[in-house]
């Protein structure tokens, strides 16, 4: 089996609901993602995939939250924007653009932070 990862960034605010803290009050941060996919077969030339095309797939994914509240897109509308579930979110949607590759994706994390990541995985 093979792996590889990209990383991208984007920036967005979100308040979490239900939540006793500061993090109810809306905030924002500087997300760090990490993506990461894996599969048994290499290209003709040697690749699992292109990290060009990967890296594409996830600046497509990260433009619908960068610059955003988090709290005003569809997906938030019903789900808490917590760490665990923008993971979620960027892995399905990941998931989405890279249907037709022959690749799966192993993890999705993103950190809030330096010290504090979510990870998702099936």
């Amino acid at each position: 089996m093979y792996e590889i990862k990209v990383y991208g960034e984007f920036s967005s605010a979100h308040k979490l609901k239900n939540y006793k803290g500061k993090c109810e009050s809306l905030h924002g941060h500087n997300w760090k993602v990490e993506v990461v996919v894996c599969g048994e077969f290499l290209d003709r030339i040697g690749l699992l995939i292109d990290f060009n095309i990967l890296k594409n797939k996830l600046n497509i994914v990260l433009s619908y939250l960068d610059h955003k509240n988090l709290n005003l897109i569809p997906f938030f509308k019903e789900k808490n924007p917590s760490s665990e579930n923008i993971a979620f979110f960027i892995y399905k949607k990941m998931e989405q653009l890279l249907k037709n590759y022959p690749v799966k994706i192993s993890k999705v994390t993103v950190w809030e932070n330096e010290k504090q990541c979510a990870s998702y995985y099936e």
